[in-house]
């Protein structure tokens, strides 16, 4: 009996290689302006805020495009982006409140949404360039529940999130850099 193994598209790499590094990029600048912003939560800094969840949508979409055009797994895809787009009405809400709540919605979402990246990752291991998501699927999950914690804190700010986002950026620019390897049977 002979089996047959379907190889990814070649362009599944590809097209996620090229995500991942604008996801890099955006989450560079994103966090720079945070920090910058991270002590009051004023017009920019919210804006700033709902722009990140919304860039994750977007992202997600162009991802589940790719995917459904190679048949590849777009169930985690699917729920990040409702995750992050239910968020984006929380933070909104969340913002009129005040630093506290807004750490709060950021960490619920990190928590899920780092679940959604860890599962992800686990489908995608065939295509190599999975294991940097699969760690930060797991670091987002912890580190939500580090915002959760610091918004009960005397004097809460945004800079955590803007360290988080930058992380989550490296790991994006480490998947690329391997997913431009290829899918060499490694994650």
């Amino acid at each position: 009996m002979d089996t047959v193994v379907v190889a990814p598209s070649a362009s599944v790499p590809v097209t996620l290689r090229k995500l991942y590094f604008l996801r890099f990029a955006f989450a560079a600048v994103w966090a720079a302006l945070v920090f910058a912003t991270a002590d009051a939560l004023g017009p920019l800094s919210t804006a700033l805020l709902l722009v990140y969840p919304l860039f994750d949508v977007a992202a997600a979409v162009v991802d589940v495009r790719s995917a459904r055009a190679n048949g590849g797994p777009a169930a985690p895809l699917y729920a990040n982006i409702a995750i992050s787009s239910l968020t984006v009405l929380a933070l909104a809400l969340a913002a009129t409140s005040g630093i506290p709540a807004v750490l709060r919605v950021w960490g619920a979402w990190a928590v899920t949404a780092g679940i959604v990246q860890l599962v992800a990752g686990a489908v995608r291991r065939r295509l190599g360039g999975q294991w940097p998501m699969i760690v930060s699927g797991a670091i987002s999950t912890l580190a939500g529940l580090s915002f959760v914690s610091q918004a009960g804190a005397e004097d809460p700010s945004l800079s955590s999130l803007a360290g988080y986002a930058f992380l989550g950026g490296v790991f994006f620019l480490v998947s690329a850099l391997r997913l431009g390897r290829g899918g060499r049977g490694s994650a």
